[in-house]
């Protein structure tokens, strides 16, 4: 019994994870399939935001599976694929968008970012007072002490 336990287990392990297994109407060709595969993991899970469609269980990310897959089958190429879903759903579809100038503040953001904090970092370090030198008291520090020894003593000597 265990054995069938730790064999079904393992065989789980070794299925494929991605959403693209269950979908009905996959490609015939296994070709125009593996090249439908590679643009859906290009393309983003509108709802899902992180993840390609070629992996989404939502059910967007399959209709846009389905219109890949037309459009492979239709023969048209794969930058007229990713041109159309572009066009349809804005760079923001792409997993990888492009350097414009709109989106340059996407790239280059965090990395502008650290360059601001590390030099403010930089700046608050060289700019803090040093420590105090110690130096010997003078004569009336000296006294002061004394005083306030002798106080603390006395103190001390009158508890019982």
């Amino acid at each position: 019994m265990r054995v069938l336990i730790l064999a079904a287990f393992l065989f789980a392990l070794t299925l494929d994870a991605n959403a693209i297994g269950v979908d009905k109407d996959r490609l015939a060709d296994p070709q125009q399939e593996a090249r439908a595969f590679k643009i859906m993991k290009q393309l983003r899970c509108l709802v899902c935001q992180n993840e390609s469609i070629a992996v989404s269980d939502a059910s967007l990310a399959e209709d846009l599976r389905a219109i890949v897959r037309k459009q492979v089958r239709a023969g048209k190429p794969d930058a007229e694929i990713i041109a159309f879903m572009t066009s349809r759903y804005g760079d923001w579809v792409l997993l990888k968008p492009p350097l414009r100038p709109g989106t340059v503040i996407l790239w280059f953001g965090p990395l502008i970012l650290l360059v601001i904090g590390g030099f403010m970092v930089f700046r608050f370090v060289r700019q803090r007072p040093e420590t105090a030198i110690a130096r010997p008291l003078d004569a009336d520090e000296k006294k002061r002490l004394k005083k306030i020894l002798g106080e603390k003593n006395e103190q001390e000597g009158n508890m019982p």
